[in-house]
C-alpha cells in the first residue's frame, strides 16, 4: 500500500493496480514499466518535478516516450521560466523516491498539468508510488484527483 494507492481508494474511483519485478539496472523506469506491463509506452506516463523562476514546485505528467518541454510547461502555468527541480528536491516535496514518484499522494498538493496526450486514452499508467508499482485510471480521474489542468507540455 503506497498513499498513491491510498489516495485512489479514497477518492472511491475505478483503478487497477498493476506490479512487476523492477530491474535495478533500468536504463528508464518509465520505458521499462511499458515493456514489462506490456502497454504501448503512450499510455505510460512519468511524473516530473519542476521549479518555476518564483521557486514554486509544479508537477509535469509525461508519456515515457517523450521529454518534458519546460517552456511550454511554463507557459501553461503563466510563468515566465521552468527547470527542471534538483532529484533530491523532489523527493523532499513528493516524500517519493526517483523512479517511483507517484502525482498522488504527495506530501503537498502541487499545481499540476497532465501532456494533453492522455485524453488520448481511456485509462493511462501513472507510477503507484515506488518503482515496479503502476496505477492504471482514468486521465480525467487523475486530473480530478490532481486538481490538475491538461496542456501541450511533451515533445519528442
Amino acid at each position: 500500500m503506497t498513499p498513491a494507492i491510498d489516495s485512489a481508494k479514497r477518492a472511491q474511483i475505478a483503478f487497477r493496480v498493476h506490479e512487476y519485478t523492477h530491474d535495478p539496472g533500468a536504463a528508464s523506469y518509465g520505458l521499462e514499466a511499458a515493456e514489462k506491463l506490456g502497454a504501448d509506452p503512450g499510455r505510460v506516463f512519468k511524473t516530473l518535478m519542476a521549479a518555476l523562476d518564483d521557486g514554486e514546485l509544479v508537477v509535469a505528467i509525461v508519456p515515457v516516450a517523450t521529454a518534458l518541454n519546460l517552456k511550454a510547461l511554463a507557459a501553461a502555468l503563466r510563468a515566465k521560466r521552468a527547470c527542471m527541480a534538483e532529484m533530491s528536491v523532489a523527493e523532499r516535496a513528493t516524500g517519493y523516491v526517483a523512479g517511483g514518484i507517484s502525482p498522488l499522494g504527495q506530501r503537498k498538493q502541487h499545481r499540476t498539468v497532465l501532456d494533453e496526450r492522455a485524453a488520448l486514452f481511456d485509462t493511462i499508467f501513472v507510477s503507484a508510488g515506488r518503482r515496479g508499482l503502476e496505477l492504471e485510471l482514468a486521465p480525467a480521474d487523475l486530473i480530478r484527483l490532481c486538481r490538475g489542468q491538461l496542456g501541450a507540455i511533451a515533445r519528442e
